[in-house]
């Protein structure tokens, strides 16, 4: 059964690393997008990150540029998502999706639509000294 499967996460203090990865098991990403979204407790949802498979194209968060970096590995369809300079803002379940396009993922996300083709399990960041 296709789906995506999420690791990484974790704890770490602030202003330290956590590395997630998300991969596509059982498909193939395809001229699709892949990216993250968060949900902290008593938040609205937000936009992490997305990359294109076809061309690279990348998007970030407010929030988050210059701090995530978002990439893909075409062999193994897996996307990496390496966060640096954590803050106590960061603390939030991680989920990766995969749609058509990054403003769509971005869109469905905040939206709470969730009409992704697939969705990750989600993966819990917690950034507390």
């Amino acid at each position: 059964q296709a789906h995506l499967v999420e690791s990484g996460g974790g704890l770490v203090q602030p202003g330290g690393s956590l590395r997630l990865s998300c991969a596509a098991s059982g498909f193939t990403l395809d001229s699709s997008v892949i990216g993250w979204f968060r949900q902290a407790p008593g938040k609205e949802r937000e936009g992490v990150a997305c990359i294109s498979e076809s061309d690279g194209k990348t998007f970030y968060g407010d929030s988050v540029k210059n701090r995530f970096t978002i990439s893909l590995a075409n062999a193994n369809n897996t996307a990496t998502l390496q966060m640096n300079s954590l803050s106590p803002e960061d603390p939030a379940v991680y989920y990766c999706a995969t749609s058509w396009g990054c403003s769509r993922l971005i869109s469905s996300a905040v939206r709470r639509h969730n009409d992704f083709n697939y969705l990750g399990q989600g993966t819990q960041v917690t950034v507390s000294s």
